[in-house]
């Protein structure tokens, strides 16, 4: 393993200082766009350019004089004061599983050139959600990273990036469907809804009964049995118990508790019951919660998913823009009502762009990771900024260019880690948090 014990040591207490952030942040919220976001029609509208790059769509004026959006964010529009959005975002894999990877790790890929889909593995960058959890622990009744409504797949093929790799599963992510709401069209991964309430005859002392007499059959393990993921199924059976038994975190997952009309606020769709639920559990303590805004499966293009290779407008204006809006001015909104706003970093996030160029046959935008454009907003981000330029037609960054790395550099910042903190997985060996720079977004 190459490490005496006083170096481990040193890595150890290292990655405990963590802090030299911003550090306003407690918890992350990424509204995760699934397929790869048009920035050309939301973010980073191109007006004079050419009938074939400016498209449909026709820019809107916003809170920020000199900041426009495309037509269909109206209500993201009224927030851009409260909005840090980044138009230079840059990186150079055109595959969704591989952009994706970049994306939610700040690394590229193995083999990030590779077409061919790349499933999960142990050896893996861990997701964000993943890493948060591991440096910005969660109450001790709450679950340290949930996702939401489904996993990242593509082809039925669960993709590398969505797990949390080399740290071992007990990071992992908590996988959970909220009930109620349209779904998305599509194909997506059949999680069921989350139920952590006793079944019919089970009362507490016989839940406590049971809990107890399955914690005495799993001390009675050999030392051989107790591989890593016997310990990643244990630690996670552990949570289901104290989720169970604790009238707290039933309560933090029960959305019946919100009045009906901040349920129709976030939108009676499954993005925003998502949003309502990641907006609960921030206010319970949990550091990290993804929402991916989208089906579930990209199945070939074909879907509520943003792979807009076919009619890119109707599916954007119709599918795809009015649940995330609703769904995420509805939660900036929330959180500001509740003064949690500052304590809470709320990403939109995506794996790439799309072309400049439309598709005459079909009206199609295709993948595109050389230029495109994320957003940010809570968590100590200044509003009212437009970070970087792209181009006169929206193909390469023209000032300012950054990339996945300098994004999560950002997002540590943010939550009150240094970038320079060194992670040591389970091995024992260290590895550096990021290899980005903090961009300079903070009030």
């Amino acid at each position: 393993m190459g490490l005496a014990l006083p170096e481990l040591l040193g890595l150890r207490r290292a990655e405990a200082a963590s802090g030299g952030g911003a550090g306003k942040a407690k918890s992350c919220i990424v509204l995760y766009c699934w397929g790869g976001m048009s920035h050309l029609d939301t973010w980073d509208l191109k007006p004079e350019a050419p009938a074939e790059v400016r498209g449909e769509f026709a820019p809107i004026a916003t809170a920020v004089p000199g900041i426009q959006l495309g037509e269909h964010m109206p209500l993201l529009a009224r927030l851009t004061d409260r909005l840090a959005i980044i138009r230079s975002m840059h990186h150079s894999s055109t595959f969704h599983g591989r952009g994706m990877y970049w994306n939610m790790t700040g690394h590229p890929s193995p083999n990030a050139g590779q077409f061919t889909n790349l499933p999960p593995s142990s050896t893996d960058w861990p997701n964000l959600g993943a890493m948060i959890a591991r440096l910005c622990p969660a109450p001790a009744e709450m679950p340290p990273f949930v996702q939401m409504p489904y996993f990242l797949v593509d082809n039925k093929t669960r993709q590398a990036g969505d797990t949390a790799g080399w740290l071992g599963q007990k990071y992992d992510a908590v996988f959970v469907r909220p009930g109620g709401g349209k779904a998305y069209g599509g194909v997506s991964p059949q999680l069921g809804n989350l139920s952590i309430e006793p079944v019919d005859g089970i009362d507490a002392d016989r839940f406590r009964r049971r809990s107890d007499l399955a914690t005495a059959l799993a001390s009675q393990s050999t030392p051989v049995s107790q591989t890593d993921g016997v310990r990643a199924y244990n630690g996670f059976r552990q949570m289901a118990i104290d989720m169970l038994a604790n009238p707290k975190v039933r309560g933090a997952f029960n959305l019946e508790h919100e009045p009906p009309s901040l349920r129709e606020a976030y939108g009676d769709h499954i993005c925003g019951q998502s949003a309502l639920l990641a907006r609960r559990l921030v206010e319970q303590g949990v550091p990290a919660v993804t929402v991916v805004c989208a089906a579930g499966d990209l199945n070939g293009a074909a879907g509520d998913h943003w792979d807009t290779h076919g009619d890119n407008f109707n599916r954007l204006k119709r599918d795809l823009l009015p649940p995330l809006e609703r769904a995420s001015s509805a939660l900036v909104n929330d959180l500001i009502d509740r003064g949690l706003f500052d304590q809470t970093l709320v990403v939109w996030l995506t794996e790439f762009g799309r072309t400049p160029k439309i598709s005459a046959s079909n009206a199609g935008r295709d993948h595109f990771p050389f230029c495109y454009s994320v957003a940010l907003a809570g968590g100590g981000v200044r509003g009212g900024q437009v970070y970087g330029r792209s181009d006169r037609i929206g193909a390469a960054p023209l000032d300012l260019p950054c990339g996945p790395a300098d994004l999560h550099a950002t997002i540590f910042h943010a939550l009150g880690i240094s970038p320079d903190t060194r992670v040591v997985d389970d091995f024992g060996r260290g590895f550096p948090l990021t290899d980005g720079n903090v961009l300079p977004v903070f009030g």
